[in-house]
């Protein structure tokens, strides 16, 4: 597993500090994340800038449930799922 974060974390950094940061924070406690969660955050990383963006501000949102409370995570920086 400990590959895999740190792959995210190379990941996590984008073209933008905002993002870098909400998404760099979320990664530091993803190691209690279930597989489906992982997978989840991974296709949230494949998002382009502008549209992971606008889904971290709230300006709109995917029409899954399941991503849209994992964007709720990344943006309250709780990756632990506690």
């Amino acid at each position: 597993m400990d590959a895999r974060i740190a792959r995210l974390r190379w990941r996590c950094r984008r073209g933008m500090r905002e993002l870098d940061a909400l998404l760099l924070a979320f990664v530091e406690g993803a190691v209690s994340l279930t597989e489906a969660e992982m997978a989840m955050f991974e296709g949230i990383l494949e998002l382009p800038d502008p549209v992971l963006h606008s889904y971290l501000l709230g300006r709109s949102a995917p029409a899954d449930a399941a991503t849209v409370a994992l964007l709720e995570r990344i943006r309250s920086g709780v990756g632990s799922g506690a």
